[in-house]
């Protein structure tokens, strides 16, 4: 049935695109850049959150922060999950992509970002070079990757640039993290908040 479906004021709904490559790419050169990919192993929960909304509170990325530390530590501790943090030169970590290996023939970037300030600036690039680096290894016959309306409004052509083929589309609603104090009130000012005056 065709038509718009009401979304509660306290509430965020976005449609989510899963992606998939199924075919490894040819190799060219690696994009250049001054920053250094590093497995980030076993980070604890507090740190791992601390950057998960450096890069992703512009786009109310909040799912890790409210899973408690158990639940969190099962996934970022898990061998099967890989955590590469991006770092530049004073070592400070400013993006990272997780690969989820824990079905069987598939990788799934999980998360992949970099802080906002690096927008615009080819870093995507070299770091999708190196997350399909990683990806791609004996056994993988897919990688996946998923983004929604909320992420940057160049999210979904960056991916399929890189190879991607859009294989899916579904709705996703959730509480407002701004409205529930998970994040500030004042991030992500292009999705408005509900019942407030601008």
């Amino acid at each position: 049935m065709a038509g718009l479906i009401p979304v509660d004021d306290g509430e965020v709904a976005t449609v989510v695109t899963t992606l998939r490559m199924t075919t490894r790419p040819p190799l060219r050169p690696m994009p250049s850049s001054r920053l250094r990919l590093v497995r980030w192993r076993a980070p604890t929960p507090d740190r791992y959150r601390l950057l998960f909304r450096r890069i992703g509170a512009a786009w109310l990325w909040y799912s890790r922060l409210v899973m408690d530390d158990a639940a969190l530590t099962a996934i970022i501790a898990d061998e099967r999950v890989e955590i590469y943090a991006v770092v530049d030169g004073g070592g400070i970590e400013i993006g990272f992509v997780e690969l989820d290996l824990r079905h069987a023939a598939r990788c799934e970037i999980a998360y992949f970002g970099l802080v906002p300030e690096l927008g615009g600036q080819q870093h995507g690039r070299w770091l999708m070079a190196e997350a399909l680096a990683r990806a791609w290894r004996p056994g993988v016959t897919a990688v996946w990757v998923n983004t929604c309306t909320l992420d940057s409004p160049r999210a979904l052509g960056f991916y399929r640039a890189q190879g991607f083929v859009a294989v899916r589309r579904t709705l996703e609603s959730f509480a407002d993290p701004r409205r529930t104090g998970v994040l500030p009130r004042d991030v992500a000012p292009h999705v408005p908040l509900l019942g407030e005056a601008s």
